[in-house]
């Protein structure tokens, strides 16, 4: 992996988050200075605990233009991952939530990081950008991102993000990339069941259900996603900085193991080595049918791909659901996520 990072001073906006946490740790381990700039309106403070005497933590106020200015003061390099976000329970009914604090914060940041002068600027942007409008599996790429027609106003606030960083990387001296997230998975997510992702809501069901019962399914299963685990986004997010920061969106996910939420389903009761059944609930919301990430322009444009195999991550995520639920019945809530 290219470096690039070391004694610069980093920000990661949301970084007390479930992404955020990740890429807080690994800039560490590359020498970066780190500041974190989160509210805890949804981190938590836990998942930093392991770094807390090794980072600079501002509790500001993103949605302002005080508080980013105040968070980019002296930054070399930015990472702007903080959002309104939720699973898909919220990405179906919020529409003013989902819109409004996104889109103050990114362009309070941008502009922030303008006045400062910061170098870089990595947007986090997401797969809820692209909307399917066939059957079949689609593998998503860069250039069907626009004409732009998201499903929720989430998706659009992630656009509008990626235009404004498309605008200041022409129009001023910033730097910027946007990486849109495609189904990122792994220990630190919610596991509430109002607004977790697909796998760790799997996994609590799996590890909730009696011997013998059975685990409820949104829609028929049958929808197919490829998923990305953590570590794999992050070390795909430092190359984009260090590699790609030319104003233009790419993707970042995994579609090296497509699989279906009925598979993924079956896997995941497979390592808990418990007797359940599968039942289904067709009036629940299941988001986009049958998506998952083009890697071409990823794998060209940065020389790398993803490593780590779905049934590794998968195990990594059930052993510390079952660890995370054993220790306190109240589920967690993470700063960012990618798409459910």
């Amino acid at each position: 992996m290219t470096n690039g990072l070391a004694d610069r001073t980093v920000l990661v906006t949301g970084g007390a988050g479930f992404i955020g946490s990740f890429l807080t740790e690994k800039l560490l381990s590359l020498g970066a200075e780190v500041r974190v700039a989160d509210n805890f309106s949804r981190g938590d403070a836990s998942n930093l605990a392991g770094v807390s005497e090794d980072i600079e933590l501002l509790p500001v106020d993103l949605t302002t233009q005080k508080g980013c200015v105040e968070a980019t003061e002296g930054v070399d390099d930015v990472f702007h991952l903080a959002a309104s976000v939720g699973g898909i329970h919220y990405i179906k009914q919020e529409n003013v939530g989902g819109l409004t604090p996104s889109v103050l914060m990114n362009q309070h940041m941008l502009e922030a990081a303008r006045i400062n002068d910061v170098d870089r600027f990595l947007f986090a942007s997401s797969a809820c950008i692209y909307r399917q409008e066939h059957d079949g599996l689609n593998r998503f790429s860069e250039d069907q991102g626009f004409p732009a027609d998201p499903h929720s106003t989430y998706g659009w606030a992630k656009v509008l993000g990626e235009v404004a960083c498309e605008a200041y990387h022409a129009d001023t001296d910033l730097r910027t990339s946007s990486v849109r997230i495609f189904n990122c998975y792994g220990p630190r997510e919610s596991l509430d069941p109002e607004s977790s992702h697909v796998i760790p809501s799997l996994c609590r069901k799996v590890i909730e259900a009696p011997e013998g019962g059975s685990v409820e399914l949104f829609g028929d299963g049958s929808q197919q996603r490829g998923f990305i685990f953590v570590t794999d986004l992050v070390d795909g997010m430092i190359e984009v900085v260090t590699t790609k920061s030319d104003g233009e969106a790419i993707n970042l996910g995994n579609s090296k193991e497509v699989i279906s939420i009925r598979e993924l389903a079956e896997r995941i009761i497979e390592i808990s080595d418990k007797d359940l059944s599968l039942s289904y609930d067709r009036s629940k919301p299941t988001g986009t049918d049958k998506y998952a990430c083009d890697m071409t322009e990823m794998e060209a444009a940065l020389d790398w791909s993803p490593s780590v195999p779905l049934d590794s991550g998968l195990s990594q995520v059930y052993q510390w659901a079952e660890r995370e639920l054993e220790a306190t019945p109240k589920a967690r809530v993470s700063a960012d996520g990618g798409s459910s």
